[in-house]
Order: C-alpha cells, then structure tokens, then sequence
C-alpha cells in the first residue's frame, strides 16, 4: 500500500485530539492516509489497552483513513532505541507515504517530546542506502518522505501554517468521542483526569476557534515545519 500520508500518535486517541480535522480533510480531497500508533496507552488512567484498541479502529472508521496499525511501543517509555527506529522504519518504507505528520518537539507529556525525536530520526534514517531493513521477509529500498509537519499538543507554538477545519469540525468531534473510556462520562467510577472533565471539549473547540480566527475561519489546526514552503505563485496565498 502506498499512503499520501502517514500521521503517527504516541498514543491512541492522539491524531484525533490534535489533527483529526486536517485527517478528515485529507480523505475528503481523495488523499490516502493511514496511522500509526506508537503505544496502546496502556497506563492511561481510564480505561485498558484492549478498549482504546477498540475505539481507535472506530475513531479510524470515523475519519476514513486508509489503514491504522499499532507497534507495541511501551506506554511511558517511548525511547528513541534503534529498535524503535528500525519499527518506524519499516512502517516507513512499506507505506512510503509523501508526508508525515507527528508531534512538536516540545510538550506537556514526555512520551510526546519523544516520540518527535523517534519520528524525526525515523523519517532521516530511513532514506539511508545502507541502513537495511526486512519487513515480511522481502528486503526494502530506502524512502524519506518529502516532508514532515508537526502538530499541537499541549504547549503552543508560533505555526509555520494552519488547515482549515471548519467543515470537518463535526466529523472530528464524532472521531474524538469514539474514545468513550477518555472522555467525560458522568457513570465512569474511574479517577477524573484533565480529559475526561466535562469542559475539556469546550477548550478544544475554543483552540481550534482561536487558529481558526488567525485565518480568518471558524476553526483551525496549527502545524509547524522547520523547512521553508515553497510558493511559486504569491497570488494564490490564501491569507
């Protein structure tokens, strides 16, 4: 399978908090994308590995993507190993998707500050000739996606650009919600943590309302790219 591109999570339910409307939006244009997860969020404080299992494949269905895999990575131990790489790697160059979307370097959760390290050098390393890999016993040619983007987590950045998401907005909440044990559930005996309290939603519509407004829309997804973006035509900037 070829992908367009290939957005990677620390944990499930990540792509859908914080791109999960440029995700849509990408499927819509008839764009190919998949996901990978990099853990099972198994120390999440609600709910189990094998629910959010369960929910990611719903959330998937949600937004239309292409395919969604997991690889196993210890929750709250995302390092940056060779054997991690390697992982990424072949994902990488089975799917040779154009683009890759994953976290900012700098965030509230270290498994997010990790894993932009671990994606980083997955994505240099795996255009290397002579770093071999095997993946389902047939030896692979090396890829580097032309580009990778970040997106927001918890801590904010300055954005390089912002998609707008307005009318993917519903689409994205429906995927979000799928993640009913992370959620507020006023039936849940389970301890509360920052998302499962009642006005989480309400801050994230108000972020998105926020980027939204900086480009003159109701809501927006803010990415960052350390590498310029091309413009051929200067006209055809949306401002």
């Amino acid at each position: 399978m070829k992908l367009d591109v290939l957005a990677i999570g620390p944990h499930p339910d990540d792509i859908e908090l914080a791109c999960g409307g440029t995700v849509v939006k990408l499927v819509k244009m008839g764009h190919s994308v998949g996901i990978v997860d990099l853990t099972a969020g198994e120390l999440g404080t609600r709910g189990s590995a094998e629910r959010r299992a369960h929910e990611a494949e719903e959330a998937a269905r949600l937004m239309g993507t292409s395919m969604r895999i997991n690889l196993g990575i210890p929750d709250g131990n995302v390092e940056n190993s060779p054997e991690n790489r390697m992982k990424l790697i072949r994902i990488i160059r089975d799917l040779r998707p154009d683009v890759l979307l994953f976290p900012y370097s700098t965030d509230r959760h270290p498994d997010h500050e990790h894993a932009n390290i671990l994606c980083r050098e997955a994505w240099f390393y795996s255009g290397l000739e002579k770093l071999g890999s095997n993946h389902h016993g047939k030896d692979q040619e090396p890829f580097r996606p032309r580009a990778y983007y970040n997106y927001m987590q918890w801590f904010e950045f300055t954005p390089s650009f912002i998609v707008d998401v307005s009318d993917e907005f519903e689409q994205r909440v429906k995927a979000m919600r799928a993640y009913k044990s992370q959620f507020h559930d006023p039936e849940s005996k389970e301890r509360e943590t920052v998302l499962s309290r009642p006005e989480f939603f309400d801050m994230v519509r108000t972020r998105l309302e926020y980027y939204g407004d900086r480009i003159g829309v109701r809501y927006g997804e803010p990415f960052f790219t350390p590498y310029p973006l091309k413009v051929n035509d200067i006209l055809k900037v949306n401002r």
